[in-house]
């Protein structure tokens, strides 16, 4: 890549822009020149806007310090300044797919990690190495909206990196049904434990809107594109229960699964030590070498151990074995905020430049 592109961060003093900004630091195709959040931070450096308030298990890069952060509303400012940006504002869902559309009809491309738009007919949800083609619908997207460049791209729900691809590795033997809980670390709410105490010594058996993402969202990403929308794929059934628990990064699912024509185990620890997707292919900045990563070890993947695993982009798999009510059961791990949030969009963003679809 022969320029970098200019990019700006929409909620960039939250925990998930927080990561962007961190992901973003020397990146070899993107540069990050604008940062944006409410009109509070309006006007502080970076360094100012976020005192206090760093989340981050590695120092803020020292080139973001002095940007002054804009408020997100100014859009024909930052959109002089900047070729695309990453969405992380924390807003009513409503008021984010006004201003991500808003932001994509003037011409900037948005690769968004919020939910606002996930169910919109032409915007795509995409697991780059599970359905890099949903990219295409783009196309129809700019047609509806009036744009030349501008478009919305998004990312799915942080908790569905952990089972998904290990499910998708095998959609040859037709899977049927999955259940799926899910163990989510605090991070995914935007907290440390310092800012919340009663997590400690304790397990929250909810969090709100999150069962109905983990059993529907999938379905979208595996569906096809029919005209100008994605039609979601209309099985395996998900029943998915997720719990909030007391670990900083790193979410966890205990997955059963059920298949139309079961495949020996041998063959599922294969297909997975062998998955590779068009990130791998392509060779993206931030793709993981391995994508899916089995563990022989019986007490594997562990969150503490496993969550940074390929910088935090791959996935851990492990403990494969037969199941009573079920064909199989195994255990996955992904790290929410890196493969599950600014991780998997910045890969997104690379796999859409390395398409085309940014210039």
């Amino acid at each position: 890549m022969d320029k970098k592109l200019k990019v700006g961060i929409l909620g960039g003093t939250g925990m998930v822009g927080q990561r962007f900004v961190t992901l973003l630091d020397n990146h070899p195709w993107f540069e990050v020149v604008a940062v944006a959040a409410s009109e509070r931070s309006s006007g502080m450096s970076y360094e100012e806007a976020v005192q206090g308030r760093w989340k981050i298990d590695v120092p803020m890069p020292d080139h973001v310090k002095g940007i002054m952060v804009r408020n997100v509303m100014d859009i024909s400012k930052i959109a002089d300044e900047v070729d695309m940006v990453f969405c992380a504002v924390d807003m009513k869902k409503d008021d984010i797919r006004e201003l991500e559309e808003k932001y994509a009809k003037a011409e900037i491309p948005v690769v968004s990690n919020n939910s606002a738009h996930r169910w919109t007919d032409d915007v795509p949800m995409i697991i780059p190495e599970v359905n890099p083609g949903h990219a295409a619908i783009i196309e129809k997207q700019k047609k509806r909206l009036g744009t030349r460049k501008g478009f919305i791209s998004v990312k799915s729900n942080c908790s569905l990196q952990s089972y998904v691809p290990p499910v998708h590795a095998l959609m040859d033997f037709e899977p049927q049904k999955v259940l799926a809980c899910t163990y989510q670390a605090i991070s995914g709410a935007g907290k440390v434990f310092s800012d919340w105490p009663e997590i400690i010594d304790n397990v929250i058996p909810y969090i709100g809107g999150e069962d109905e993402k983990s059993e529907t969202e999938p379905l979208k990403i595996w569906g096809k594109i029919e005209g100008d929308r994605i039609v979601r794929a209309s099985g395996p059934i998900i029943s998915a229960q997720c719990y909030r628990v007391p670990v900083s990064d790193g979410h966890m699912a205990a997955v059963s699964i059920s298949f139309k024509n079961k495949p020996p185990k041998e063959e599922i620890i294969t297909r997975w030590k062998e998955f590779k997707g068009k990130p791998q292919e392509l060779k993206l900045p931030s793709a993981p070498a391995r994508f899916l990563t089995y563990f022989e070890q019986p007490d594997r993947p562990q969150t503490k151990l496993e969550r940074n695993l390929e910088k935090g982009m791959g996935i851990s798999v492990g403990r494969l074995r037969e199941d009573l009510l079920f064909d199989y059961k195994f255990v996955c791990l992904s790290h929410n905020t890196i493969r599950g949030a600014a991780g998997g969009g910045v890969l997104m963003a690379e796999l859409l430049k390395a398409e085309g679809y940014l210039y």
